[in-house]
């Protein structure tokens, strides 16, 4: 392996995120970018001093990269990241990891045959409130942990249509169909919580009520089992006419709770049976900071400044770690099909009234069996 890492980017407007995050490891440099859009990429490179070129993908793959960073609509995620892969060139990949269950099981067996390592770009799981109630669940203060709640209420309306009115990717893949289309960023955070994964889902929407109709329901509710008998609830809505909410998370166990801000200003809080009582029983989730690893309570300058609250810092050293053979992927191939894998199944749920589905684990699939038997 000859460092540093050759870092190529596709998708100019999305991957560029990741500039700074690689900018500080040592072990990479940003090599490449490639967009469609010619305009884009010169914009992109120009910016961040990036000095290869190029509008069509297979072009970057076969210019001597290390690294791939896939930052184009969804729908392109898997066939991309399979043409990485079965390059050998490790892939960081944003979500949703596919948008089918044949996209899935393409994924993992490039995965299976590839020298290289793979890992979804899920940044809401390194945000800091996201670590830190993480390690509180990990510490027993909530005790048995068996509710969560996830939302992502994020009105979208300008990003469904281009200035001429003609419909964007977004229109067709994540609001022209029903169901939890996007379920990522509220679902891979509640996981890591319970370590766990999705056994079965039941999902159901609210109708249509805010034109211009698309085929979504205006506010999906997917109710998902986990394999140790946990309940999560994830609200997706791109569609409904309100503010933003980044994020918003509950979880509930047997001696405390948490819950997220709603906005205004709002702290997150907690709860914990014999540490909050009397009339002001909630606290403010900072103050349990103390909890937060070493890399949270003490970050690199690169961490503060990077976006999504050092989310878009931490998921590129760790993806760097496990191209470089230091660990594993935190999100491998597995763990971004338990992100993604629940919101595909939803959408079978909701057209068959809401019935419980299973969903499919691919680390037990031999690759050859018909994805439905799983």
């Amino acid at each position: 392996m000859t460092l540093p890492l050759k870092v190529g980017l596709v998708g100019a407007r999305r991957a560029v995120s990741t500039c700074r995050g690689f900018g500080a490891c040592p072990e990479t440099v940003v090599h490449a970018v490639c967009d469609l859009d010619e305009a884009a990429v010169n914009a992109a490179a120009d910016r961040y001093g990036i000095p290869e070129r190029f509008t069509r993908y297979e072009d970057m793959l076969d210019s001597g990269i290390d690294i791939a960073v896939i930052g184009t609509p969804m729908q392109f995620h898997a066939r991309m990241s399979v043409a990485a892969l079965e390059r050998d060139i490790h892939v960081l990949c944003e979500v949703t990891a596919a948008v089918s269950l044949e996209e899935c099981g393409q994924l993992v067996r490039a995965q299976r045959r590839s020298k290289a390592a793979y890992m979804m770009a899920e940044n809401y799981c390194y945000m800091q409130p996201v670590v830190l109630v993480r390690e509180m669940v990990r510490q027993g203060l909530f005790g048995q942990v068996y509710f969560g709640e996830g939302e992502y209420t994020h009105e979208l309306e300008g990003l469904h249509f281009t200035a001429t009115g003609a419909p964007t990717w977004r229109h067709t893949w994540q609001v022209g169909r029903r169901g939890c289309t996007y379920p990522t960023h509220s679902l891979g955070p509640l996981l890591e919580w319970f370590d766990d994964r999705v056994e079965s889902v039941t999902c159901l929407g609210s109708g249509r009520h805010t034109p211009p109709e698309r085929r979504m329901d205006d506010v999906t509710v997917m109710l998902c089992r986990l394999s140790h008998g946990q309940l999560v609830s994830i609200r997706n809505d791109m569609i409904s006419k309100r503010p933003h909410i980044m994020t918003y998370y509950s979880i509930q166990g047997t001696k405390g709770c948490y819950e997220a801000s709603r906005g205004t200003g709002a702290p997150h809080k907690v709860w914990l049976e014999g540490q909050c009582d009397g009339p002001e029983a909630w606290r403010p989730l900072s103050e349990f900071e103390e909890h937060l690893p070493e890399f949270w309570r003490n970050p690199p300058e690169e961490a503060v400044k990077a976006g999504h609250g050092g989310g878009d810092y931490f998921v590129v050293r760790d993806f760097v770690d496990a191209a470089l053979g230091q660990r594993p992927a935190p999100i491998d191939v597995y763990r971004a099909l338990d992100y993604t894998v629940p919101g595909l199944v939803s959408e079978e749920s909701i057209e068959r009234g809401g019935v419980s589905v299973a969903v499919p684990d691919f680390r037990a699939w031999d690759g050859v069996a018909p994805l439905k038997a799983l």
